[in-house]
């Protein structure tokens, strides 16, 4: 609402209040409210009942409009610092405290997933986010992780890449609220029912979009990974740390089935994940009365968690406790900014906000 008044603080000054805070008008036609006012009030009329009335019908009518636009808007919530700082307490220069909520709009997961270093960092994120912690986001929170999500699975229609990620990503997402979203006029969240029954909707039509997704050849006729030297093709499927990836490789080709069945292979992708008493503890072995490696190693991802590795990941300065991207500059008054960071895996990162 606009500020008039003949005081200390604005002596005759029109003060609006918007997103960025609140504006002085020095002009007067650049203010609606000023010719408005100096319509309705003379100078030698002052009927201050009408001019309220005018001044309040004009605020309500722009915050029924601004409501409205954002209930349908699709803009980040993001800040133009990237990064945060985190504060778990209140003292006496600052009160309150940093939640999860406020971390995720101001960090920028926006950008970070079109960066493929970031990007499996961002979903494993999204996606713990989705098993535990959908309850403790705010609002615009909740607007910020829904848009994220849906350019995530744009990115992964667009690129054809990452499919069986994105799926179980938005399986344990719809999963999650349907645990959460018991039954009409009941829920544990954030919002309106309605409008959460309307993003699992979304969230169905985007399962069914990558369901239907039809993988297209490269036009690029050239050198294809099965020309490649076996040895260099054994080496390339080591780098990979999923052993499904293994197996759906394995289905490509008649010779590369073979390289996905070897011992060694699978032993390395053990002892890579798993620790050497996890490995003892389920030790299978085949007919021949050697250790199947392919069939241990699927028992033991049901059982302990895998190790997790991405190419950049959030870190904390433990100077200034400021949360940011690797990389990224934020103010900090250490002589050695870069020695003071840690860096957090998705799960240090959900549990740097639980109090």
């Amino acid at each position: 609402m606009p500020f008039l008044g003949q005081d200390w603080r604005s002596p005759g000054q029109n003060w609006v209040k918007t997103a960025d805070g609140w504006k002085r008008f020095l002009d007067e036609k650049s203010s609606g409210f000023v010719s408005d006012i100096n319509s309705y009030c003379p100078k030698d009329v002052h009927n201050k009942e009408n001019l309220f009335n005018s001044l309040n019908y004009d605020v309500v009518a722009k915050k029924r409009k601004k409501d409205l636009m954002n209930s349908k808007t699709k803009i980040q919530y993001f800040h133009q610092e990237k990064w945060i700082y985190v504060h778990k307490g209140s003292t006496k220069e600052r009160h309150g405290y940093c939640t999860l909520g406020e971390a995720f709009n101001r960090l920028d997961f926006s950008t970070a997933i079109l960066d493929s270093r970031r990007f499996n960092y961002v979903v494993r994120l999204l996606e713990l986010i989705a098993k535990s912690q959908l309850t403790s986001l705010s609002g615009i929170a909740q607007k910020n992780f829904m848009n994220i999500l849906e350019k995530v699975v744009l990115k992964v229609l667009e690129d054809q890449q990452n499919i069986r990620l994105i799926r179980e990503l938005l399986q344990t997402l719809y999963t999650s609220l349907c645990t959460l979203v018991q039954r009409v006029g009941k829920s544990v969240l954030v919002g309106n029912i309605n409008m959460w029954v309307y993003r699992m909707e979304t969230i169905l039509h985007w399962q069914q979009r990558l369901n239907n997704i039809q993988i297209t050849r490269p036009a690029f006729k050239g050198l294809t990974f099965t020309d490649l030297p076996l040895c260099l093709q054994l080496n390339i499927m080591q780098r990979l740390t999923d052993g499904r990836d293994l197996v759906s490789l394995g289905q490509v080709a008649p010779d590369l089935h073979l390289l996905s069945e070897d011992r060694l292979l699978w032993k390395k992708l053990c002892q890579y994940h798993f620790t050497e008493r996890q490995i003892r503890k389920r030790l299978i072995l085949s007919d021949k009365g050697q250790l199947d490696w392919k069939k241990m190693y699927f028992k033991l991802i049901r059982c302990y968690p895998r190790k997790e590795q991405y190419g950049d990941t959030l870190q904390l300065c433990k100077h200034c406790h400021i949360l940011s991207w690797k990389g990224t500059d934020h103010p900090c008054t250490a002589n050695n900014p870069e020695s003071c960071s840690v860096s957090l895996s998705p799960q240090d990162f959900i549990n740097l906000f639980k109090f």
